[in-house]
């Protein structure tokens, strides 16, 4: 009876050090949102190093009203952006793959080589003769030239992964649909893209939000404020002389409240497409 009982505390007193460690972890990572929310609650006169962590002395939402008031033309800016490029992306990459995966031809592990090298290519030694090339198409400037640009530069990681899920899918259910008189893409339309809604969960959860927080294209490309997204807009929210620190931590806190929001709503499916087709048999 002893010994039960001091298995059952030895299990209760290790669930509360993994539980305690959780609660550390989370809170930690939890800091950078308790700043944001609190000092973009605070009025600018009450705004400083001295009370960053005080609760504020009486919560407004005027610094919000100001960002939500500058930022709002930028963030249906970056709707119309990520939303499309996210969803091209990912159906371009689907297809990709479902062709590397499924549809051997010569010089297709070549091509996938290829393609895999674009993802380590850095930004910055592209950038000139991609402005050159956009200008050279008419693109440059405009929100539809950074979209072409976000969804080539996503195809990479799109196809691999999809690759990578699709390779898991018995080859015997493509014969099967061919001796049916199936052809290419009424396979892919019937039989491929139904099974793929975990990997599309992924793959689109991944874009959004490598999109909606990506700077450096953004304020290369898109110079006309007209066309800027919302991290552009948020650098520029700073001002060049006063910050106003309740502004400035609103507006980036609605900044990131969509990816927040896709995460927290959809978390679970990402989850589940990470692991959809990791174990085989």
């Amino acid at each position: 009876m002893e010994a039960i009982k001091k298995t059952n505390w030895n299990k209760a007193l290790t669930l509360s050090l993994k539980y305690l460690v959780l609660v550390i972890f989370a809170s930690f990572f939890l800091l950078p949102i308790y700043v944001l929310l609190n000092t973009g609650l605070k009025s600018f006169k009450e705004v400083n190093l001295q009370n960053m962590w005080a609760l504020p002395q009486s919560f407004t939402l005027e610094g919000f009203g100001t960002a939500l008031e500058k930022l709002l033309p930028n963030l249906f800016n970056s709707v119309i952006l990520t939303v499309p490029a996210a969803l091209i992306s990912s159906m371009l990459g689907s297809l990709n793959g479902y062709m590397l995966s499924k549809w051997k031809f010569k010089g297709a592990n070549i091509i996938f080589i290829l393609m895999l090298f674009g993802m380590f290519i850095p930004y910055q030694s592209i950038l000139i003769p991609l402005v050159q090339f956009l200008s050279a198409i008419r693109l440059y400037g405009n929100l539809g030239g950074l979209m072409f640009v976000h969804i080539v530069y996503g195809l990479p990681i799109t196809t691999l992964i999809f690759r990578n899920y699709y390779t898991d899918v018995p080859d015997s259910l493509l014969e099967a649909a061919q001796m049916d008189g199936l052809g290419i893409m009424q396979i892919y339309s019937k039989i491929i893209f139904p099974i793929s809604m975990p990997a599309f969960a992924v793959v689109i959860i991944w874009q959004f939000t490598n999109i909606w927080n990506e700077f450096l294209f953004a304020v290369t490309i898109t110079q006309n404020p007209m066309y800027q997204p919302i991290t552009v807009a948020l650098q520029n929210l700073a001002g060049s002389q006063i910050v106003e620190w309740n502004v400035q931590m609103a507006g980036a806190l609605i900044a990131a409240l969509p990816t927040l929001l896709i995460y927290l709503l959809l978390g679970k499916f990402f989850i589940r497409g990470l692991l959809a087709g990791s174990v085989k048999g």
